[in-house]
C-alpha cells in the first residue's frame, strides 16, 4: 500500500487523500508515506492552478499574452511531467523497501 500511494500521485490528489484517511493507521510505514505523497500533490495541484489562472489573465493580454501563453503550458507540461517521475521514481524506492521523500516539497500535513 505504501509504494501504491507514490503511482497514485499520477493521478493528483484523490488518490492520496483517500489512501492517507483510511490507512494511516495500520502502520507507520503507510502513514508516512501517504503523508509524504499528499503533501506532494497537494503542491503540484496547487502550481497547476496557479499557472492556469495566471495563463488565463496573461491570454488576454494581445501579442505577450500569446507568447505568456505558450511558455506557461509549457511549464504546466513540465510540472506535470516531473510529478510523473517523481511519483515512479517514489513508488519504485518504496517498493523495493525504502523511504522516499520528493524535492521540493512543502510539508502542509505534518
Amino acid at each position: 500500500m505504501a509504494s501504491l500511494v507514490h503511482f497514485l500521485n499520477i493521478i493528483l490528489v484523490i488518490p492520496a487523500v483517500i489512501i492517507y484517511i483510511m490507512f494511516k493507521d495500520r502502520g507507520q510505514r503507510v502513514a508516512v508515506e501517504s503523508k509524504e505523497a499528499l503533501n506532494w500533490t497537494i503542491n503540484v495541484a496547487a502550481v497547476v492552478i496557479v499557472l492556469n489562472v495566471l495563463n488565463v489573465i496573461l491570454a488576454m493580454i494581445p501579442v505577450i499574452g500569446a507568447v505568456a501563453w505558450i511558455l506557461i503550458t509549457l511549464l504546466i507540461w513540465a510540472v506535470l511531467i516531473a510529478n510523473l517521475a517523481f511519483a515512479i521514481m517514489g513508488g519504485l524506492k518504496v517498493k523495493n523497501g525504502g523511504s522516499y521523500r520528493y524535492p521540493m516539497n512543502y510539508r502542509w500535513i505534518k
